[in-house]
């Protein structure tokens, strides 16, 4: 199985910058979406679907123009669904779960907490919400593959300047406590799991030329149950697409569970 992650900021604008004749290149099995901006009625969708995509799933925020998550795959799912029954995040639209034989992916756009206190509480309260739902969900679907954007910049490798971001939103320290406790309950870091060692980031400031200087967070994940992490074959953030302030993430998994429809 192929999962391409990839927050958009805003997917007709995504498009509009090539971003079906980039995905013509690559092999992604399931493209998860975030931060669509938009609801798939507005969206010319096929160019998508000439590649062998269908739209699985979309989760739109209530405000327009906010927010947002979509799934689209060449794989059949078992079972879609939207939100995680918490009203204040399900208007926000901001979980799609796709069930694949006995994997599960979640496609996740965790708050941002840069515009001040009180987004950034609702964050917080998102992290420990959001932390005892899955590990609900866990019971239930134990093979979890858990693909978005964290707006976390977990450790200093992460990150360009770890000393002078210290006091920002996306690497406060409770925020990070927060991945440590999340990395250490039975989840892996792809990415980090296969280039232990490699500094890669997946979003740049639009100021300061910050992306041609990668000066960049890395705060896009997938993270891949335990049960599942030595069936990772690579996992990296693909740097040379440039369809937004974000990069795509990338996964290839061994998936006996998975199945496509004949």
């Amino acid at each position: 199985m192929k999962i391409l992650t990839y927050n958009l900021n805003g997917i007709r604008a995504a498009l509009r910058n090539g971003l079906v004749e980039w995905l013509s290149t690559v092999s992604a099995d399931v493209l998860c979406f975030q931060e669509v901006k938009a609801t798939p009625d507005v969206v010319d969708l096929s160019g998508l679907e000439s590649l062998g995509y269908e739209l699985i799933g979309w989760h739109a925020a209530e405000k327009k123009g906010y927010s947002g998550v979509a799934m689209f795959s060449k794989i059949q799912p078992d079972m879609v669904s939207a939100g995680c029954a918490i009203p204040a995040y399900d208007a926000e639209g901001r979980i799609l779960r796709a069930d694949f034989g006995d994997i599960t992916v979640l496609n996740c756009y965790f708050p941002s907490g840069t515009s001040g206190e009180i987004r950034q509480g609702v964050k917080i309260q998102f992290l420990g919400d959001f932390f005892d739902w899955v590990t609900e969900l866990r019971k239930e679907r134990p093979n979890l593959i858990i693909c978005g954007d964290y707006n976390i910049a977990h450790n200093e490798i992460d990150i360009h300047d770890p000393v002078r971001n210290k006091k920002m939103s996306g690497f406060l320290p409770e925020e990070r406590e927060w991945m440590t406790k999340w990395f250490s309950n039975g989840y892996t870091d792809a990415f980090r799991f296969k280039n232990p060692e490699l500094r890669e980031y997946s979003w740049w400031t639009y100021r300061a030329g910050a992306r041609g200087n990668n000066k960049g967070w890395r705060i896009d994940y997938i993270s891949v149950a335990d049960s599942l992490k030595d069936g990772i074959i690579s996992s990296r953030q693909i740097n040379d697409a440039v369809h937004s302030d974000h990069c795509p993430v990338w996964l290839e998994i061994e998936s006996p569970y998975s199945r496509t429809d004949s």
